[in-house]
């Protein structure tokens, strides 16, 4: 399927490809960690850091400069692997985790069943508190963008900057191809989606996903939709795939209903952490058109626009992302060092 054609409806059963685009820059190592009612599968590039220019750390990158821990979240249907391109590129300024968020990749679902946004972010808020690693830089994707920015409202001792790509934020007019994801918030349409889509292959079903997620399915590599379709092919294997789909659609419609001070936007604006926003001009699911408003809502935030990109910027245009990370982190030093010189 062409970038320029519309998706089957149906594709929005996966939102977020489940695995990463195959542009590994490094070996990767991954963890549990168990927390009471709630257990988490945890990734990280290992090795030598790369530098900026792709050599190890010290002849490309900043030399002497103290890494700074990082976390990574996923978006709905996603999983650790989805900043697989991105951490090694970020690896000699961040020490970068990715977690499974409960009941995706690797993660079992919490023992509460609970999947709304609020859980999501309480489950990385108590990851961080357990890890010992705040404030990080915490950067989320789509649902994972909407956790973060919880986390960065509610615990801003937690969070040093914000870093949005395509944040699954409320919209006033959503487009049609992003109305058959909050389908999958109806009560009983997953169980009747797997029915009519029984006979889908997992190669099938992965290349609609792309066509839903990427400006251009053509970018991924062959290793890369590979491994996206094993990862499919397992995950349907789960006993828990269709309702953990089910409840987060609903936690993240519900979200969207939600007022007062606990409206996402409400919450965007009592984000005080220097904020990078990532938009893709051919995303499906999240506009561009939201991008105004967003840069509007979180304070002195910086924003990125990539005309090519879909809902995955991250994983699609990792060293542009990179770049723009890189400024945000620049823009961050320099504030600290005129802050100092002031007092």
């Amino acid at each position: 399927m062409s970038s320029t054609e519309s998706p089957d409806t149906a594709t929005a059963a996966l939102p977020v490809p489940p695995a990463g685009p195959g542009r590994r820059g490094a070996a990767e190592t991954v963890h549990t960690v168990t927390l009471p009612g709630l257990t988490l599968h945890v990734r990280a590039p290992s090795g030598e850091p790369a530098g900026r220019d792709g050599g190890p750390h010290g002849t490309g990158g900043d030399a002497g400069q103290e890494r700074a821990p990082a976390l990574y979240v996923h978006g709905l249907g996603g999983s650790s692997q989805n900043w697989s391109a991105l951490m090694p590129l970020l690896a000699d300024r961040l020490d970068g985790e990715a977690i499974d968020l409960p009941g995706f990749g690797h993660s079992p679902p919490p023992d509460d069943g609970n999947y709304s946004v609020s859980a999501q972010a309480r489950a990385v808020i108590r990851y961080l508190d357990a890890a010992g690693r705040g404030p990080v830089h915490l950067i989320g994707n789509s649902l994972g963008g909407a956790a973060t920015t919880r986390v960065a409202a509610v615990r801003p001792d937690l969070v040093r900057t914000l870093t949005l790509v395509s944040p699954a934020l409320p919209e006033l007019r959503p487009q049609l191809t992003a109305v058959p994801t909050a389908l999958l918030a109806v009560p009983g349409i997953t169980t009747l989606f797997g029915r009519l889509t029984r006979d889908w292959t997992p190669e099938r079903r992965t290349r609609e996903v792309l066509a839903l997620c990427y400006g251009d399915p053509g970018r991924v590599s062959p290793e890369g939709f590979n491994a996206a379709v094993d990862e499919f092919a397992r995950r349907l294997e789960l006993p828990y795939f269709w309702d953990v789909m089910e409840r987060s659609a609903r936690g993240l419609v519900n979200a969207y209903t939600l007022g007062g001070q606990h409206n996402l936007w409400r919450q965007a604006e009592r984000v005080l952490a220097p904020t990078l926003l990532v938009y893709g001009g051919r995303d499906r699911l999240v506009s561009i058109r939201m991008a105004r408003r967003a840069a509007a809502a979180f304070r002195g935030s910086r924003l990125l626009t990539l005309p090519e990109a879909g809902h995955v910027a991250m994983m699609e245009y990792p060293e542009a992302v990179a770049r723009a990370v890189r400024e945000l982190l620049d823009s961050e030093v320099t504030d600290v060092t005129a802050d100092a010189g002031r007092s």
